[in-house]
């Protein structure tokens, strides 16, 4: 199944916030988050692209993927531990 097929259990809509915005609402979201949930951020911050797939392999969760939309990012994470 491709990524922009996965249906998130949790959207946080961060567009319009820059750096490191996006990434801190996802932290956030994450840490409420059943473990198993998969979360589906949306930026603006072209970063965002970068620094959240680096972050959420260091914190040990899963990347589904980053896919470009025409003025945004979805980067979708799914919660393991």
């Amino acid at each position: 199944m491709k990524a922009e097929e996965i249906k998130a259990d949790i959207v946080v809509d961060a567009r319009g916030s820059f750096c490191p915005g996006p990434l801190m609402e996802l932290v956030k979201t994450i840490k409420d988050a059943e473990v198993g949930k998969v979360i589906e951020v949306l930026s603006s911050d072209a970063s965002s692209a970068k620094d959240i797939p680096e972050w959420v392999e260091k914190a040990g969760h899963g990347l589904i993927g980053v896919v470009q939309e025409d003025s945004y990012w979805r980067i979708i994470v799914k919660k393991i531990k």
